[in-house]
């Protein structure tokens, strides 16, 4: 798999695909509607991307951006296989994978001045701490953290008959110095995590016919609801935990798992609970469950160490 993540036109986020899935990406654009990609290696770091535009009938700009405004560079080429060999060497880091191509610096202007928070110390520091919650949980993209601060403080934060305190800008410096202080405090981290034996028990158990999903909507619910819509023809059960699930792991609760089948019965229920558990165990996590269908499966304990992906 290719450490990045995709997003297209469309709408679609491709996380870690395959470098045969990502070559299928970029020959797929040029039609209406889905004329290009952007490309953010894992972890996400500000002002480091790759994209691609094409239109049908036309060739491809390729560019890539390492820093800034005066590290923005821009080629144009005539066919997929070419973007795909760029594009697969930048993911991959290759020495050389920008040689052979005549790029061409992009005249962006500088980076414009963003002045600091005009915030009272015990709203900088709420926000702040609202936001680490958030990188703790570790599913927010940038994007995501970025809207959240604009959001927040038009609610909470905004003086009467005064504009927000927080403009996009501001919003985006706080929130890409909290991501890289998160990125730098994982760089120590060694081996697998929890969270990524998690993901490992949930890819095993999606293989084995069982939807599963992570940080999947607000509440049970809401999960309840949805989670038949996520259902690949065929997928006998489900098991899944919502966002209120992932706040009580990262705050070192552990974490509750909603599962059972797509038929209501207890019997499938209780079946579907089985298989989660023994997939739980192979991965190496530790669980507590009583085997009765209306009983959250719970991963406890879990040291909540998750990556961020970006």
């Amino acid at each position: 798999m290719l450490e990045i993540t995709v997003r297209t036109e469309r709408g679609e986020r491709h996380v870690r695909p395959t470098a045969e899935e990502f070559a299928g990406l970029v020959r797929r654009i040029g039609g209406r509607g889905d004329n290009y990609l952007v490309v953010q290696r894992i972890p996400d770091l500000p002002e480091v991307f790759a994209q691609v535009r094409h239109k049908e009938e036309e060739g491809y700009e390729l560019e890539h951006r390492d820093g800034g405004p005066d590290r923005h560079f821009r080629v144009e080429l005539d066919a997929p296989e070419r973007v795909v060999a760029a594009m697969t060497g930048w993911a991959r880091r290759e020495g050389g994978w920008d040689s052979g191509l005549e790029w061409a610096p992009l005249d962006l202007g500088p980076a414009p001045d963003v002045p600091p928070l005009e915030l009272a110390d015990e709203e900088h520091e709420g926000l702040e701490g609202l936001l680490r919650e958030m990188l703790v949980a570790g599913y927010a993209t940038r994007a995501e953290l970025t809207e959240f601060a604009q959001e927040y403080a038009r609610e909470y934060l905004t003086r009467e008959d005064a504009p927000p305190p927080i403009s996009p800008e501001q919003a985006r410096v706080l929130v890409d110095r909290m991501w890289l202080e998160r990125v730098e405090e994982q760089a120590g981290w060694e081996g697998e995590t929890d969270p990524e034996r998690v993901t490992r028990a949930f890819e095993a158990l999606e293989g084995a016919g069982i939807t599963a999903r992570e940080d999947f909507t607000c509440c049970p619910t809401c999960g309840h609801a949805e989670i038949g819509g996520e259902a690949s023809p065929g997928s006998r059960g489900f098991v899944y935990f919502h966002s209120q699930n992932t706040d009580s792991a990262a705050a070192g609760y552990g974490l509750s798992l909603q599962y059972g089948g797509f038929d209501g019965s207890p019997e499938t229920t209780a079946a579907i609970g089985r298989e989660v558990v023994a997939a739980l165990v192979a991965a190496g996590l530790s669980v507590k469950w009583n085997g009765i269908p209306d009983h959250a499966i719970e991963v406890t304990p879990l040291d909540w160490r998750k990556r961020l992906v970006g």
